[in-house]
């Protein structure tokens, strides 16, 4: 609002209070309410992780496994170089047959690779680092994911619950690295409301969680299987 001075016929000067699009006239009315049309509504948050499908990994359905299955696993989990003669002897069974059910492990996606495990820090990246990132509303959340995706040093990127949207794992080699990272790649994409980087004083000896878990599983009884 604006004060502007009057004088009334009979006596002194009155205040009269204007509002700014009177003050500054019609045609300024009439040009903010034409910007304010042409100005698109920004996005709702919810739909800016229609892109999610197209960037993170598809849902896998369980596979029904029996004893050699499991066998094989197990085996694979301590020793992912063991031949399949080796395999056969363990287990009992011919080397065609293990052979056979690993091709099948393969196809339904049970067994993505045969990988190495490496110690980060024998190799110099020994400084584990965790982000956990905000996105601005409107922004692709997919499109953010794929950014970080293509930076080397980004070991994992996950969609969380909660108040943030995503967690990262990186691994660096010091503090020099991480600041350069996070300058120069990180921070450099567009979309994110804010960051929370925590790096990874200590970590507990690596497990073998596979093995652990197989050891776990019993394959269906036959009954079970045939109901």
């Amino acid at each position: 609002m604006e004060q502007r001075p009057g004088r009334s016929a009979d006596g002194p000067a009155e205040v009269r209070m204007v509002d700014a699009e009177e003050a500054a006239g019609p045609a300024t009315a009439e040009r903010g309410a034409r910007e304010e049309e042409m100005t698109p509504a920004t996005p709702h948050h919810a739909a800016a992780l229609s892109g999610l499908a197209e960037v993170v990994a598809p849902q896998q359905p369980a596979v029904p496994l029996d004893e050699t299955d499991l066998g094989l696993l197990r085996l694979l989990s301590a020793d992912a170089r063991i031949s399949q003669r080796q395999l056969a002897v363990q287990l009992g069974v011919s080397a065609p047959t293990v052979g056979e059910r690993l091709s099948r492990l393969e196809r339904l996606g049970v067994i993505r690779g045969y990988t190495v495990d490496v110690n980060w820090e024998a190799l110099g990246f020994g400084v584990p680092v965790f982000v956990s990132i905000k996105a601005a509303a409107g922004y692709d959340v997919a499109q953010i994911m794929k950014s970080l995706w293509a930076i080397t040093e980004v070991e994992t990127v996950t969609l969380v619950t909660g108040s943030l949207d995503l967690l990262i794992k990186l691994r660096v080699r010091n503090d020099t690295h991480l600041r350069s990272v996070l300058l120069n790649q990180v921070w450099q994409i567009s979309g994110m409301q804010g960051t929370e980087t925590m790096l990874g004083m200590a970590e507990m000896p690596p497990k073998n969680v596979l093995a652990q878990v197989i050891s776990q599983m019993q394959a269906p009884s036959r009954n079970t299987a045939d109901q």
